[in-house]
């Protein structure tokens, strides 16, 4: 094999980003497109000159495709994910890889019936200098223990026509969730590819504070890690004009990445040994600064779609295997679970115990009845 043949199933925003890429990618090969709403597969299929399909399993059955791409909604993706990888289909997919722990759990399994498959997750952030940088830096111990992470990303904006132009969309049946779910996904991965998973997590979500939703828009979360370190995590797509700050204190200094540039107040010495030794009463470790920024912000969705198909080629290791999904998705379902309890989320999260809990939001649901027909029917269909 020379070209990976590669079908997109779920034609909406992403995935026609995914078409273009693939367009411009010489290892991969487009054969088919899939979407539930005939429309969108035809007009593509009409300008990429590839085969039309409305509905996954008759693709799957098909065999046109070596891999897929998976851009549907949420709840899909488990869904279509596992019938690829059971159908011996390489499979990529978006961001979340499912939208609770339990399912990403389901999908994971599917996988390791099929461990010869490909099975990667489209965390495209992973490729940026400035994210892979500052994890050397934590996980090389460069700064010592960690003692504090704060991330103020709140420049998700979104008016709420954004929200009305997709049924499916900021509902708990045909999202299942909010910011958490659809915009934080990435911050959420590479919280934890930097700093690692916490041991608690106190959530407090406001539910359509912002916006006409039934989902979140606005969090605040504690964290609590190994060791002592604590953290704080807070987004919104509510605010304007937002602010994108990570900040991480260590015992040897202390890195703030803010405004394209990465800068890192190192102490000279370690400020656990300083305010145990020193003799001044209101001395500071010495300290030196330094700044890091690059070029650019990495190849992005293109990288991530070139090493998916390497690793079918090659057998390259994946700069994000879809397994590590799981991290950023039990996160985002401790955030919320907790809010709802109103007490922190021991972690490793119950995924049982969260999935009861969003069958009974998506029970109590008042959004619009078609999509809740949809959501409630075969789930191995997009409808993006």
């Amino acid at each position: 094999m020379d070209k990976v043949r590669l079908a997109v199933i779920g034609i909406g925003n992403i995935g026609n980003l995914h078409l273009r890429n693939i367009e411009n990618q010489p290892k991969v090969q487009l054969t088919a497109v899939c979407d539930i709403v005939p429309e969108k597969a035809d007009a593509a299929a009409a300008r990429y000159g590839v085969k039309a399909y409305y509905d996954s399993d008759a693709l799957l059955a098909d065999k046109v495709c070596d891999a897929i791409i998976i851009g549907t909604p949420h709840y899909a993706h488990t869904t279509i994910g596992i019938a690829a990888l059971d159908s011996g289909r390489h499979v990529l997919v978006e961001k979340p890889i499912s939208v609770h722990k339990a399912d990403c759990e389901r999908l994971i399994a599917a996988h390791k019936r099929n461990p010869d498959m490909v099975f990667a997750a489209m965390f495209n952030q992973r490729t940026d200098p400035f994210y892979q940088k500052i994890r050397e830096m934590v996980r090389s111990g460069e700064l010592g223990d960690l003692v504090r992470v704060n991330w103020i990303i709140t420049n998700w904006f979104r008016p709420q026509f954004y929200y009305d132009s997709g049924g499916w969309r900021a509902t708990w049946g045909g999202e299942g969730g909010g910011v958490l779910l659809n915009q934080c996904p990435h911050n959420l991965d590479l919280l934890q590819w930097i700093t690692g998973m916490p041991l608690r997590v106190h959530g407090f979500c406001e539910i359509g504070k912002r916006h006409t939703i039934e989902v979140e828009d606005e969090v605040t979360a504690f964290l609590e890690y190994p060791g002592g370190c604590t953290g704080l995590f807070v987004t919104s797509t509510g605010e304007a004009p937002g602010t994108n700050r990570l900040e991480i204190a260590a015992d040897r200094g202390k890195l703030v990445y803010e405004g394209d540039q990465i800068t890192v107040t190192r102490n000279l010495v370690s400020a656990t040994e300083f305010l145990r030794t020193s003799e001044q009463p209101f001395a500071r470790p010495p300290s030196e600064e330094e700044t890091f920024t690059f070029e650019h912000h990495g190849g992005q969705h293109m990288e991530i779609l070139e090493n998916f198909a390497d690793a079918i080629l090659t057998g390259a290791p994946l700069i994000a295997p879809a397994e590590e999904g799981i991290h950023s998705v039990e996160l985002a379902n401790a955030m919320l679970y907790s809010s709802f309890t109103g007490r922190p989320v021991d972690m490793p999260l119950d995924g049982a115990a969260y999935e009861a809990k969003l069958q009974e939001l998506i029970a109590a649901s008042t959004f619009k009845k078609e999509v809740k027909e949809s959501v409630a029917g075969d789930m191995t269909k997009s409808f993006n």
